[in-house]
């Protein structure tokens, strides 16, 4: 097992994500959204300047933001600066999108956007379509440095649906996803990739690669899952699910995607949302507010017991060491933890002292 730290992209907090390094973790994640965090691409040039050997990478870029050349380019400039320990993840872009009243990347656009990626960071000419005109594109002067793709640079695929697992398989080197997958669905999800990369007639990886998204808190002694600790740690995780799962519900009425773990708050939640002083039509200016930062006070009410328990990795070191012990065997090879900025240096060393230690 891989242990991944991720932290809300403030530019000037890089130094998180060298004391992660630090403290053993194996990947840097930096994420990318761009109403509401500084720059994904400034804060890894930052990062890869002031560490060594944590590998460094977007958690996820958006495709909905830039162009497809646009984001190889420029993880390729990182790779310049970190040869070798660099990777993209790349999703469609729920938050990003959203927050700005608009709707995630298509998946069949989703996968097109792979392949041209793929491509570039593989060094290929390839075909590329903008605005319904269609030209074959490459990387010119390699020979200067401008960017790396000498050495390789896996992609990680934010990937749920069918399609988008496929795509993970035809064009990525790993995925990554939310804990509150249950174990089974990860090997389901899993054979689904596999499909994708049959179809194109690659050879899946032996190593793809494959994390999933939470928080973490370490009991001690005294503690429950109702402490202020405990939620001040999980809080912002758990909200950023309750906005994510609001978001679909708002488009297809459909309860059943509401988990069993928010059910009985999700009323309570929809009126609150209701009752936003943002109007109607603008509600999603408010709506994620505090994503994976902060905990909004008004909403720290829905911050459950089992709602952390689903979303979040919580207990004693045990029974955290147990759970992770069950995904592993499942098919996940890494934990990607994204606390609230406010805790994110306890979250990360408590993680890494009492858990990490001992797996």
């Amino acid at each position: 097992m891989k242990f991944g730290a991720m932290v809300a992209t403030k530019i000037d907090n890089w130094q998180l994500l060298k004391e992660a390094e630090d403290l053993g973790y194996d990947h840097a994640w930096v994420p990318d959204s761009q109403m509401i965090w500084s720059d994904c691409y400034a804060t890894l040039a930052l990062l890869a300047e002031h560490t060594s050997r944590i590998k460094i990478g977007t958690g996820v870029a958006i495709t909905g933001t830039r162009a497809a050349p646009v984001t190889a380019h420029s993880i390729a400039t990182i790779n310049r600066l970190a040869p070798g320990r660099t990777f993209l993840g790349i999703g469609t872009g729920h938050t990003a999108m959203r927050v700005m009243g608009m709707n995630p990347t298509k998946p069949k656009a989703f996968r097109e956007y792979l392949r041209v990626v793929r491509a570039l960071l593989a060094g290929e000419e390839v075909e590329y379509t903008l605005d319904g005109q269609t030209q074959a594109i490459k990387f010119l002067h390699l020979d200067r440095n401008f960017i790396d793709i000498a050495h390789e640079i896996p992609i990680y695929v934010a990937a749920n649906g069918p399609t988008a697992l496929k795509s993970a398989g035809a064009y990525g080197d790993g995925r990554i996803s939310a804990l509150s997958e249950p174990a089974d669905m990860t090997a389901a999800s899993l054979d689904q990739v596999k499909v994708g990369a049959d179809e194109i007639g690659r050879e899946f990886p032996s190593d793809f690669h494959t994390a999933a998204l939470t928080t973490a808190t370490v009991l001690k002694p005294g503690e429950t899952l109702k402490t202020d600790r405990i939620i001040d740690e999980c809080g912002s995780q758990v909200m950023a699910a309750f906005h994510y799962v609001y978001e679909v519900f708002k488009l297809t009425q459909d309860e059943s995607i509401v988990p069993p773990s928010i059910e009985n708050d999700w009323e309570a939640y929809c009126q609150r949302v209701a009752q936003m002083e943002t109007p109607e039509e603008k509600r999603y200016l408010e709506l994620h507010e505090g994503h994976c930062s902060y905990l909004v006070p008004e909403e720290r009410r829905f911050v459950t017991p089992d709602a952390i328990r689903t979303f979040c990795l919580a207990g004693e070191p045990d029974e955290i060491i147990d759970e992770l012990r069950e995904r592993e065997r499942s098919g996940l090879k890494e934990i990607t933890l994204l606390p609230p900025m406010d805790y994110a240096r306890n979250v990360l060393r408590d993680f890494s002292e009492l858990v990490m230690a001992k797996y």
